[in-house]
């Protein structure tokens, strides 16, 4: 590869990085349908034509700012410990990003309204699960198939919800709510004998 050719690479990842940027600016501040590709150009410091160099609609926009989405995650729990740490998270309702959480209820409400996002979302959920899985299969290889399937869409679940709750004042003291998630997971993952 030359050097012109890999500073023309560099460029284009840049210009789409800040592309990134200002639609996920764009879309926390006004939601999907309110993040017009004219604010996005305006946020970008673009022109609504250079936009299209690099994506070719709204929804590749959002098909690239929900893959960095997961991708981030998936790095999160490679190798982690995050089914243990995962009560703890809960109880206190935390999160990785919380821009994030809140982009992806973005992407989820339009995904109810508009297929191609909910294909992207669809697309999005097979590989973090695909991931939860092979995490939870290397920490608890005891586990059959069908209930490591099961386990992982409960964690899902529970952390879908968090993000969810935590738009709402937490009605329940953390403290209370531990044991409750530590007794939950280690149901969840022992097995009957």
């Amino acid at each position: 590869m030359t050097t012109a050719h890999s500073d023309r690479d560099a460029r284009h990842h840049q210009r789409q990085d800040e592309i990134i940027a200002a639609a996920r600016r764009c879309v926390r501040r006004a939601g999907f349908h309110g993040a017009s590709m004219s604010q996005l150009a305006s946020e970008s410091q673009l022109s609504v034509g250079q936009i299209y160099r690099y994506f070719a609609n709204k929804e590749e926009i959002v098909a690239e700012m929900v893959r960095r989405i997961v991708a981030t995650r998936v790095a999160a729990i490679e190798g982690n410990t995050a089914a243990e740490r995962l009560p703890q998270l809960l109880a206190w309702r935390q999160a990785l990003n919380d821009d994030d959480d809140l982009l992806m209820l973005e992407v989820a409400a339009e995904a109810s309204r508009n297929r191609r996002i909910a294909d992207i979302l669809a697309d999005a959920d097979r590989l973090m699960f695909d991931n939860a899985r092979r995490e939870v299969a290397a920490a608890y290889p005891h586990l059959e198939a069908a209930r490591l399937s099961a386990c992982v869409e409960i964690i899902a679940v529970l952390i879908d919800g968090t993000a969810f709750r935590r738009l709402t004042p937490q009605k329940a003291a953390a403290a209370q709510l531990l044991p409750l998630y530590q007794q939950l997971f280690h149901q969840l993952f022992e097995t009957d004998k």
